[in-house]
This record gives C-alpha cells, structure tokens and sequence, in this order.
C-alpha cells in the first residue's frame, strides 16, 4: 500500500510512524514552514522526514493546487491528514484510490472544526478522544473509521490532555490499519446533530471574566495554559498569565465573597467569581509587554 500524507504537529509524527511500522509505502509528505510568531513546543515532521528519507514539501495553502499534477502520477492508495492545518482541496482528496482519511483530536461529532482539545476542556468535558474520519469537503463530517477514548482529569491541561488525545491516534491507526493494508475501510455514520462546530480561538479569547463561575475560570485556565498563550487578568495595572489554579480549597474566612476579581490574603492569591465561589491561583506571572 503507497499513501500520500499530510501532516503536522505531535499526532503528525506519531501517526506516520505508525504507518512506516505497518509498512505502507510513504511517497510524499505534505506539512508546513513553522511560524516563527508561534510557540512550536511539538516535534517536528519535516525532521523525521529527513531521518527516514521521505520525499516533503512545505507548500501554502494557496500553492496545494500545484501538487494535484504530482498527486495524479503517484496514484496513492490512501490520502491521510494528520494535523495538517490546511483545508485540502477536493481535486487532491480524488487522487486516493481507495480512501482520503482525517485524523482529529475529538470523539465526533463532538468538537469538529478548530482546537477540539482546548474547546473540550473550556467546557468542562470529562472525556475526549481521537477519531480517524473520511475526508469530504465539509470539516470532520465524514464517516467514522475508528476512535479511541481518553479521560479528561479536573487539572489537567490541554497540553496533557493533547499528550493523551495524541496517543489515542496511534491506537486508532494500529486498530484499523490491519483493514486499511487489505483495502477494506470500515466505516460508521457521524451523526453531525449529535455535536458542534466550533472555530479556531486567539490570545485574546483568554481574558477572564470574573462574573462567570469559578468551574468556567478554572477550565480556561486549564484550557490556555502555557505552552499556549494563556488565561489572563489585570492585578495593580499589570496584565498576568494565570498558569494554574486550584478549586479545592481550603479557602481563607476572611475572603470576601462579594467583590470579583483578585483579593491577595496570607500571601495567597484568589479570584472571586460571579457565583460568589473561589478559585486559587497557584502560579502566574506578568505578560511580556512589546
């Protein structure tokens, strides 16, 4: 079996290793230049390329037209998306003989479109997944080829949760790629009622309103954490990243209830919420000023 990747990020490195293990022939991968204004803390595909000698191109998205000549003459038999951030036009996705298949980190149709992890935890999820998909033209919409499960803990972070939501694609891809080498692709409805679609977020979706309750400051708290850009609040004319924050308590007596925002007391740091609840900042410091 001869596939053609496109691929990007830790799941983009884990799941074509998966593939070079089962033996499909790996023709062309298709990833993309690092952003220099990004916080890359993932591995890199571009270099595992240049470790197992993969043929990889770094195009634009205006410039994937420009490889549908190329994609002809290979012929793959499968056309996989791991992480790649681009939407892949539907004259590259007709080039697989068998099967153009997307992996996204969400248990669909729960999550489709942009940062399923981060928008699961800001909602407060306890479980989340991974879920091998067909491509079509619509995001995540596709049949459901295989999915694997992960708990979402009460502190975890999105980038723990993604570590987790990143191995469960690997069970996803050594499940069904006994199938998939045999040109059968199994497949289930996605039953897109069932879930939502939600877009990309920015730095600047991580204000925190203290009027909302101390569960929904804590989860984007957990959501945005560094390596992302990170929760923040303004305490004495200085804008700081909340990193971490604890709903357990015990919480001092003297707090008061009343007034939302930041109180500092004994040396602790608390925000008050809107339902007259407490959440405990563990570790924040002052945003970078450009």
């Amino acid at each position: 079996m001869r596939a053609v990747v496109f691929a990007y990020h830790d799941v983009g490195v884990n799941c074509l290793k998966a593939l070079l293990v089962a033996g499909i022939q790996i023709d062309l991968v298709v990833t993309h230049e690092d952003d220099p204004n990004e916080n890359v803390w993932f591995r890199s595909v571009s270099k595992l390329c240049a470790e197992k000698h993969i043929p990889y191109v770094t195009p634009s998205a205006t410039e994937l037209p420009n490889l549908i000549p190329q994609l002809q003459t290979l012929n793959p038999d499968y056309i996989f998306s791991f992480y790649y951030r681009n939407m892949i036009p539907a004259e590259i996705l007709a080039c697989a003989k068998i099967a153009a298949l997307n992996m996204h980190g969400s248990l669909l149709p729960k999550y489709r479109g942009r940062a399923p992890v981060n928008w699961a935890i800001l909602h407060g999820e306890t479980k989340t997944g991974a879920t091998l998909h067909l491509m079509e033209m619509k995001p995540d919409a596709g049949d459901i080829v295989g999915q694997a499960e992960v708990d979402i803990g009460p502190d975890e972070t999105a980038t723990e949760v993604f570590t987790k939501v990143s191995r469960a694609a690997v069970k996803v891809m050594n499940t069904v790629l006994p199938q998939l080498i045999h040109g059968n692709v199994p497949r289930k409805a996605n039953p897109l009622s069932q879930g939502s679609y939600f877009g990309g977020r920015k730095p600047a979706d991580g204000q925190i309103c203290w009027d909302q309750t101390a569960f929904e400051v804590h989860n984007l708290v957990r959501a945005v954490a560094p390596p992302y850009p990170g929760a923040f609040t303004d305490w004495q004319g200085q804008t700081m990243i909340v990193v971490r924050s604890s709903l357990t308590g015990p919480f001092p007596e003297k707090l008061d209830l009343g007034a939302c925002g930041i109180q500092v007391v004994d040396n602790r740091v608390f925000g008050i919420c809107g339902d007259h609840t407490v959440i405990e900042i563990l570790e924040w410091f002052p945003a970078k000023t450009h």
